[in-house]
């Protein structure tokens, strides 16, 4: 792994290694050199699986966190490359052609996140939520509370429970 990464580093400098275990690591790198990063690590390194794409919504920075964790077998080793994107207008090139497994990653970002991967096959088509009205649901500042007030009528002898409060109550009752 040690090498793996040092080639990364010479390729692209600058960037930021986490190291979580021996197997696993985490390369913060710059959007515009995700495809060349992808690319390197498939065809010069054996990273040919693309184990998951998945985001991150950091509210507070403005910004969303991709991450494309790719796995080598023949060194039974993974590399997550991470990037970092603004918030507003979120657009990322696809890799659908680099695996094709990416595109179906590609669309559930579309939809729960709102994501724009631009050329991504059916990216822009119904994935999880069939008809769906209103914003993208994964986001951090989507009001659950409020969609549902707002979409859905009241039904009588429903209780809600705050639920640290109700396990309080249930765990420790003499307490009150």
């Amino acid at each position: 792994m040690d090498k793996i990464l040092a080639r990364l580093e010479e390729r692209f400098p600058g960037r930021a290694t986490t190291r979580q275990r021996p197997d696993l690591a985490f390369v913060t790198i710059e959007a515009a050199w995700l495809r060349e990063a992808a690319l390197h690590l498939r065809d010069r390194e054996g990273f040919t699986h693309l184990v998951l794409l998945t985001a991150v919504d950091w509210l507070e920075a403005g910004q969303f966190q991709l991450t494309y964790l790719l796995h080598n077998r023949a060194r039974a080793c993974d590399i997550g490359l991470r990037v970092m994107l603004a918030r507003d207008a979120a657009t990322m090139e696809s890799i659908h052609d680099l695996w094709p497994t990416g595109a179906t990653y590609q669309r559930e970002l579309r939809e729960m996140f709102g994501i724009d991967f631009p050329g991504s096959p059916r990216v822009d088509a119904e994935f999880i939520l069939e008809g769906w009205i209103g914003p993208p649901p994964y986001r951090r500042d989507f009001d659950t509370l409020a969609f549902a007030e707002s979409n859905f009528r009241h039904r009588e002898g429903r209780e809600t429970r705050d639920p640290a409060a109700h396990m309080k109550h249930k765990l420790y009752p003499e307490k009150g």
